[in-house]
Formats: structure tokens, sequence, C-alpha cells
């Protein structure tokens, strides 16, 4: 009785002793796989991080104070010039644009139209995409930008400082001129830097004007069926019937007219003849 006891509490110590080892290993092996999805997870964290670092480019913003001119020459064919004419006419109002110069040329081979155009510079990019579309085929788009930034400061700055000059002048002519001299002399440069204060205005309005609006040439033209002219022209029997009656009423009409005209001299004339008749009788 003692001896089957004892055996049945070595098998339940043994049975423990072996659940024991094999909780020990489940937990090592998790903490394993735990440390490993731990290192996989930083890692591919550490990638995105990368990835995105080169996936998003630094892209270079434009300073706002650029003074750039932009223009455009354009040459293209269309299907019918009149209605193209209206359709670029309805697209330059709808840009906020004007034509500063029209010309229209018709020959034996085609029909063409040549407009100056200026357009808001904003609108520059959206009205040449837009003009595109009526054409049936683009002979060319020729498009050309000025940076003129450099020139536009310098004149800025150069206006600040004839400014700061002529109201020193100004000040000098108010309290330091004593005499006539003195007067004539500030008044002089005063002149002088006046005039120089003025151009520079007057470039500057000019150079903001091309900025402003941007200046497009367009040629729109229509192909049409080739006609030679003839050298000579031959008229019909019927025109020169209808020339022969128009040269005789006009050669009635000068005849009317002439004597209208020369009626003093006849009057004259006839008097004349009565008094040397009468004269030739006696």
């Amino acid at each position: 009785m003692n001896t089957k006891g004892m055996n049945f509490v070595s098998k339940i110590i043994v049975l423990n002793i072996l659940g024991i080892i094999l909780i020990s290993c489940n937990n090592g092996h998790r903490e394993k796989l735990a440390v490993e999805n731990v290192s996989i997870s930083s890692e591919y964290d550490a990638v995105s991080e990368e990835q995105n670092e080169i996936e998003t480019p630094n892209i270079t913003k434009l300073p706002d104070n650029l003074k750039i001119i932009k223009s455009a020459s354009l040459r293209y064919k269309v299907k019918q010039l009149k209605k193209a004419s209206k359709e670029v006419n309805v697209l330059i109002n709808q840009f906020q644009g004007y034509i500063s110069e029209q010309r229209s040329q018709n020959d034996l081979s085609q029909k063409e139209n040549r407009l100056i155009i200026k357009v808001p510079n904003h609108n520059f990019t959206t009205l040449i995409d837009s003009l595109s579309i009526i054409a049936e085929f683009i002979d060319f788009e020729n498009i050309t930008t000025q940076d003129i930034t450099e020139e536009y400061i310098d004149i800025q700055s150069r206006l600040k400082t004839k400014l700061e000059v002529k109201e020193r002048y100004e000040t000098i002519l108010r309290k330091n001129a004593k005499n006539v001299e003195d007067i004539l002399a500030t008044e002089a440069k005063l002149g002088a830097i006046q005039e120089e204060i003025e151009a520079a205005q007057g470039r500057l309005k000019y150079l903001s004007n091309k900025v402003t609006f941007s200046t497009v040439e367009l040629s729109i033209y229509e192909t049409v069926d080739y006609k030679e002219q003839p050298n000579s022209f031959s008229r019909s029997f019927f025109s020169e019937i209808k020339e022969g009656f128009s040269f005789g009423w006009n050669l009635i009409k000068q005849i009317i007219l002439g004597v209208v005209y020369l009626w003093p001299l006849l009057i004259i004339g006839g008097v004349v003849t009565y008094f040397v008749k009468r004269r030739m009788i006696k």
C-alpha cells in the first residue's frame, strides 16, 4: 500500500516538472518572437522614413518680386478664317485682354489676319493654350521671357536716392539760400535732378506695363483654291455698248455744264456781234 502511494506521488512530481519545462520553453519562444517583431517593426519604420525623405522633393519657390516680361509669336492655320477670328475675340475678352493692332491680308492662295494682343501676365499661358485649340495646323509657337528684375530694382534704388537728393536741395533752398546766386544755383540743381527723377519714373512705368501685360503676336490664315491672275481682260459687245451710252451721256452733260459756266462770255459775244453787224449795215 505504501509502495503504491509512493509511485503515484513520484508520477505526479515528474508530470509537474515536465509541465514547468514546457511552459518555460513556450515563454522563451514567445519572447524571442516578440523581440524579433519589435526589431522588424523598428527597421520597417526606419526604411519608411527614409523612403518618405527620398520621395518628397524639396521644391524651391520662386520669389514673388520677380519682374518677367513674357511674349509669344504664334502662327496657326484654320479651317474658316471668319469663324476663327470670332473665337479669338471671345477668348481675348474672356482672359481680360485687348487687341492693340490688327491687319488683314488676302492674296490668290490664302486669307490672313494678324493681331497683336495684350493680355494680363497671369493669363498669358492660359490664353495661348486656348488659342491653340482653334488651330487646324500649328506652323510655330515661339515663347520668350525676359527677366528685368535687376534693372527694375536698380532703377528703384536710383530713384530713391534722387528723391533724397531733391529733398536736401529743397531744404537748402528754404533755409540756407540767402542771396540770389544761391537761389538760382539751387534751383538749377533742382531742375536737373527733377528731370532725372521723371525719366526714372517713366522707365519704371514702362517696365511695369510690360510686366503687367504680356504681348502675343498671333497670325491665323485660311488657304483658298489658287486662281491664276489673267494678264489681260477682254470686254464683251454688250459691255462696249453700255460704255458707249455712258460716254455719250457724259459728253452731253459736259456740254450743258460748259454752256452754263460760259454764259457771261456767250452774252458778251452776242452783244458784240450785234453791234458789229449794225455798223456794217450802216
